[in-house]
């Protein structure tokens, strides 16, 4: 049971909060019992203390990393079931299978089809951060030197693979780079987690069922060892669903810390040579709740959704997400091009610039920090003024940099034409269409 702020006062040293500066009190109290404040932040808890309430204060589920480098990604840490009750802490992670049983040619068509999905959307780099490599006892391949070809590709690995000796050697050639072996269960437990304890490896735990999953878990605990992912299985949709959402309501709703670890969804085998079936599954687990999500490929057309609908869960919701201000290019602008202006929150932002493409005519996107908020809402706040036009204008070197003299405005703040024209000289302010939709024949009649 989580500890309230009482329980954490009563175990406090009582220093006097004016004398040493320390913030131990009752307010102090209270926040580490609501996850505001860090029970570091008093210099003044003993050490067996500050191990209690450490342990009884950390989020339901635990923080794990795996990779290193600019490869490290954190997966948990999870405190809610809903996006909408606080925020999700740690994105959803994709990755694109392979396996021994596969023969040369489409290994290496896969290896090289991997890094062709790598673009950036509002500031986050979206590409295949994982490669899952799956042994079969069958296979026409070498594991090892299946699992050196994709560590070449710089990505963070996981190793499907329960036998003990197999995992053992492809440890060995891949351990520095922290991948994550998937292949405890009930019969290879203790043999897995020495394994990888012995190399750094978060440990992927799997069951025949989430009963036996559950107990597996718990030895392994017993054992020491909790640096652990969990697999949600895959006999079946239904069952791997399941498992996922009992999991983490087990951990943030029942604090059943036995279940309080990321998971491993394998859409790739539940939906095997599906491809589109596996794009629905990935957007279902993203939401509900997969850490890391295995597909048997990665293309843009299931990319471009799949990672929208990631950049979206994941961020903030009362932090809207925006565009960094600059020049966009549209339909190869240069520039003697038209510009045109709106602010950078980013629905805002891919709707005009979606129309803008689809009217086919050259133009300059300029883009004004605008806190984010959408035209109207930004014009009410004092963010989208005349002033703030002409001060990005001014810092942004527009003039320096683009040779054209029409500017044209959105039309919902056509009431700012005039203080504009004022405040850029030589500018012929044009008001715009009240809507993005109405943008091709606007800019096509200008022509």
């Amino acid at each position: 049971m989580a500890l309230k702020g009482l329980d954490i006062f009563k175990l406090s040293p009582k220093k006097n909060c004016k004398e040493c500066g320390c913030p131990t009190c009752m307010a102090f109290s209270m926040k580490v019992a609501q996850g505001a404040m860090d029970i570091s932040a008093c210099p003044h808890f003993s050490p067996d203390a500050l191990a209690t309430l450490s342990e009884a204060t950390a989020p339901p589920m635990k923080t794990i990393k795996v990779g290193t480098g600019e490869n490290e990604f954190t997966l948990g840490g999870e405190t809610v079931l809903e996006r909408h009750e606080k925020t999700f802490v740690s994105k959803t992670r994709y990755a694109v299978a392979l396996c021994n049983c596969m023969d040369e040619a489409a290994i290496d068509a896969k290896l090289a089809a991997i890094p062709k999905v790598d673009y950036e959307r509002i500031g986050e780099r979206m590409f295949v951060e994982m490669v899952y490599v799956n042994y079969s006892a069958d296979g026409v391949s070498d594991y090892v030197e299946l699992v050196k070809k994709a560590a070449a590709l710089n990505r963070t690995l996981i190793l499907g693979c329960t036998d003990v000796e197999v995992a053992k050697a492809a440890l060995e050639v891949c351990k520095d780079s922290k991948p994550v072996l998937n292949g405890a269960d009930a019969s290879n437990y203790e043999a897995m987690s020495a394994i990888a304890v012995a190399a750094g490896a978060v440990l992927g735990v799997r069951g025949a069922d989430i009963n036996e999953l559950y107990d597996t878990v718990a030895k392994l605990e017993g054992l020491g060892n909790k640096n652990l992912i969990l697999d949600a299985g895959c006999k079946s949709i239904k069952d791997a669903f399941a498992t996922a959402v009992q999991m983490r309501k087990a951990a943030v709703k029942d604090s059943d810390r036995t279940f309080g670890y990321p998971s491993i969804v394998n859409v790739a085998a539940l939906a095997k040579g599906d491809i589109h079936m596996q794009a629905a599954l990935a957007s279902m687990f993203t939401i509900k709740y997969g850490s890391i999500i295995v597909m048997e490929e990665m293309t843009y057309a299931q990319a471009l959704p799949l990672y929208g609908l990631r950049q979206n869960v994941f961020t903030d919701p009362q932090k809207p997400m925006k565009v960094e201000p600059g020049i966009y290019p549209i339909n190869g602008a240069d520039e003697n091009s038209v510009c045109l202006t709106t602010v950078d929150f980013a629905l805002t932002y891919f709707v005009v610039s979606g129309e803008l493409e689809r009217s086919g005519v050259p133009c300059n996107l300029i883009i004004s920090d605008a806190g984010g908020l959408s035209v109207l809402t930004a014009w009410a706040a004092g963010k989208l003024s005349a002033s703030s036009i002409a001060k990005y204008f001014g810092e942004a070197d527009i003039e320096g940099k683009i040779k054209n003299r029409k500017l044209i405005l959105p039309g919902k703040v056509a009431v700012l034409k005039g203080e504009v024209e004022a405040k850029l000289p030589g500018w012929d302010v044009i008001v715009g269409p009240n809507e993005a939709v109405q943008l091709v024949k606007f800019l096509k009649d200008m022509q």
